[in-house]
């Protein structure tokens, strides 16, 4: 038997069973190096495939608007208005409300009143009621927001705050959020009340017919995106007296998709490069931010 040398007793003592080596700082900061250049390479990849995922997800919202706007005009012989008074003028209710029970919601539409208004206390319930089917999964949207006034009106509506930034706007109601608004055409539909007659599918207190669109429905928008950071708008209705009342409802074809120099009616999505619109024939495709503004605002035309 070999005798046990005095390095094999330090050896014995000093290395336990199962130890290994570990890293050196240098192999430390070579695989931290590596890791990051794999998350900078897979992260952008899962964020395309998710934002994929919900443009999917807001063309089939979309979809389903557009069969419930076909349902309507089978059984009403027209599509709903852009938005309707009530018997007050005090409020309006949006395009959306009549094709409620055509969007799987038939319990929602019986509790809404329209010969109430929009702000009375029975509708509390759905003012708080956010509809999945009318938000785009892109946006980053708050379930309501709350209208105020608008700041031209002097009819006791405003108040002061305690600081120097002089009159504040009044809020009015709360409403629920929605992402899709109607097409009213290349008209503001907001700068009056009434509202100037738009070119386009949803108008004010009126109806419009498929027989209507002699430009074609496969070539005519009928609803579009907006995001909330734009101008908060809704499925619901509006207080008449709110700021850009008719732009929550409805939109227009003005300055282009996601311009910078866009207005609060125009149409815009967090989709990359465009918006999802729906036609007249109830497809739905990507309209991008290049498209011609000549073409765009004839798309938005029912007649030629």
């Amino acid at each position: 038997m070999k005798p046990i040398s005095p390095a094999d007793v330090s050896l014995r003592f000093s290395r336990p069973v199962g130890w290994s080596r570990g890293l050196t700082v240098l192999e430390l900061l070579v695989t931290l190096a590596v890791i990051g250049i794999l998350a900078g390479l897979v992260l952008p990849a899962v964020g395309s495939v998710r934002e994929s995922a919900r443009r999917v997800q807001c063309v089939d919202h979309l979809r389903e608007t557009g069969l419930a706007l076909h349902s309507h005009h089978h059984s009403q012989r027209s599509l709903p208005a852009g938005w309707t008074f009530d018997p007050q003028s005090e409020s309006a209710y949006g395009w959306a409300v009549p094709i409620l029970p055509f969007l799987g919601q038939p319990a929602l539409a019986d509790r809404i009143e329209i010969e109430r208004s929009v702000a009375n206390e029975r509708h509390e319930a759905v003012r708080h009621t956010s509809l999945e089917v009318l938000l785009c999964p892109s946006d980053i949207a708050e379930p309501v927001f709350t209208l105020f006034a608008e700041e031209e009106d002097s009819e006791g509506l405003h108040s002061r705050d305690d600081g120097d930034s002089g009159v504040v706007p009044a809020e009015l109601i709360e409403l629920p959020t929605a992402n899709y608004v109607g097409v009213f055409g290349t008209l503001e539909p907001d700068d009056e009340i009434p509202a100037p007659v738009g070119d386009g599918a949803f108008l004010e207190n009126r109806h419009t017919r498929f027989r209507d669109f002699t430009r074609g429905l496969s070539v005519t928008l009928v609803v579009g995106e907006r995001t909330m950071a734009q101008v908060p708008s809704t499925w619901f209705g509006v207080d008449l007296a709110g700021e850009d009342a008719a732009a929550r409802l409805v939109g227009s074809t003005l300055e282009g998709i996601n311009s910078p120099l866009a207005d609060e009616c125009d149409f815009s999505s967090r989709h990359p490069g465009g918006a999802n619109f729906l036609w007249g024939d109830g497809h739905v495709s990507f309209v991008t931010e290049q498209i011609d503004l000549r073409l765009y605002h004839e798309s938005a035309k029912l007649r030629r």
